[in-house]
């Protein structure tokens, strides 16, 4: 097979599996026209679940929304995209995959609050949707959203004993044809030291004293909830109460699970400190080894005076650097407030791939106009930065190496090569476990759409 072909089907299996949990606040407006034009009904079943006429009309236009360029993509292969999403979905609930209403309640408002961020209010989401009230809304929005994720746990456990090998992924670079070798864009590594401004005692105290106020206030009989809405400074939670599920693996700071396990339930917990600031933890429900948790974040506030003495820190390190004193990674080692990124001597870690090269193309535009101007080993003057909290801080970049537009060579792109394997693996066992549980599972297709050539054995000829 032609690597090409085999890298536009990758591509086109990574979109079917995102397109599922896409929420898009514009799929409405063709839901409200469509509906007046045709009757809607069920072009398919699949186990417990069904297909209707608008959901491939849905699809088409929350695609669009998102800028994918549908006009290559038949009805029959749309169809074939959700027919994948129903039996993820129904085999989930086959497997006992468990996807609890606060999960669910979590994401669905995470992604309403971006929707009001879109458009400006809740009441213009909801007339977007055509529906009456805001119950309304989430109550339709409940059941697409809890399928999507039944979906995306489903793929994860089909992947997650997916595992290749060095000789594999050498075996798979040696079947491209050498004409057919993929390229690579212009990449560079980039390293920073980041300097945080001191905060003092008594704004420490502050945030303490204010979280004991509202730990008494909640005990007098006070909601949780709206204190977290009108206090919390923790962006991802503050809209929905604070509300958080927490298992043992949840990826957060251990200080804060240390603090959440050791709750009874109804208890709330003194204010402690992590890296993001002070909290008070409310122990909400007890699931087994779940639990259901609010909590409240406020940040001690740094003071003009520490932030004019963390400038004159990181100026006197720039200064040091520029002039041959110390190297940057030696600096960074030395002096970076940055956890993460200091022991390596400041290098940073793109998120993406897991590596510590960028794309230039697919740089984060903040990161690039910091860097786009720097020559090697050029070292930036100081630059502002904010932290999650608001806090502000200061850090230099430098770009400690650059790759030029080139063609995949096995040593030098071993884990771009290697994703790409893992990928193909990945595809040949879903395929592998889509064609095993099309036959074991009730499925059903109707009127025209029986004429769809399927990629996948739906119709079960």
């Amino acid at each position: 097979m032609p690597f090409n072909k085999r890298n536009m089907k990758l591509r086109n299996n990574k979109i079917a599996l995102i397109f599922g949990f896409v929420i898009c606040a514009f799929s409405s407006i063709y839901a409200q026209t469509s509906q007046k034009k045709k009757i809607d009904g069920v072009v398919a079943v699949v186990g417990d679940y069904v297909v209707l006429d608008s959901d491939i009309d849905k699809t088409f236009v929350e695609l669009q929304a998102q800028g994918v360029d549908t006009k290559n993509i038949a009805r029959c292969e749309m169809l074939g995209k959700l027919l994948e999403d129903k039996l993820y979905a129904h085999q989930a609930i086959q497997d006992s995959i468990v996807v609890s209403d606060g999960e669910v309640n979590e994401f669905m408002n995470a992604q309403l609050d971006q929707m009001v961020e879109q458009v400006g209010s809740i009441d213009k989401v909801i007339q977007f949707y055509n529906k009456r009230n805001l119950e309304d809304f989430k109550a339709y929005f409940f059941d697409v959203v809890k399928m999507n994720k039944l979906t995306q746990q489903m793929q994860h456990k089909i992947f997650e004993d997916v595992e290749i090998t060095p000789e594999e992924v050498r075996l798979f670079f040696n079947k491209i044809p050498k004409d057919e070798l993929p390229v690579f864009g212009a990449e560079m590594e980039v390293a920073q030291i980041v300097v945080k401004p001191v905060v003092g005692p008594a704004e420490k105290q502050k945030a303490i004293d204010k979280l004991k106020e509202l730990k008494k206030e909640v005990q007098g009989g006070a909601s949780f909830f709206s204190r977290a809405v009108i206090y919390s400074e923790d962006k991802g939670s503050s809209s929905n109460g604070g509300y958080y599920k927490l298992t043992k693996k949840t990826q957060f700071v251990k200080e804060f699970k240390d603090v959440a396990f050791s709750l009874q339930e109804g208890e709330i917990s003194e204010p402690f400190e992590t890296e993001f600031g002070y909290h008070i933890i409310f122990l909400e429900k007890i699931r087994g080894q779940e639990l259901d948790i609010r909590h409240i974040l406020i940040s001690p506030k740094v003071t003009d005076e520490a932030l004019k003495e963390a400038k004159t820190k990181i100026e006197n390190i720039r200064k040091r650097i520029v002039e041959g004193q110390i190297s940057f990674a030696e600096a960074a080692k030395e002096y970076s407030d940055e956890k993460e990124t200091k022991n390596s001597g400041g290098v940073l870690m793109n998120p993406r791939t897991m590596s510590t090269r960028f794309e230039l193309t697919k740089m984060d535009p903040t990161l690039y106009g910091e860097v786009s101007e720097l020559k090697d080993n050029a070292v930036s003057f100081p630059l502002v930065d904010q932290e999650q909290n608001g806090n502000k801080k200061y850090k230099l970049i430098t770009v400690t190496n650059r790759y030029e537009e080139h063609t995949a060579d096995f040593a030098t792109d071993y884990l771009k090569i290697k994703d790409l394997a893992l990928k193909e693996k990945q595809l040949k066992a879903i395929a592998k476990w889509t064609d095993e549980k099309i036959k074991e599972t009730y499925i059903k297709i109707n009127g025209e759409y029986r004429d769809c050539k399927f990629t996948n054995n739906w119709l079960k000829k």
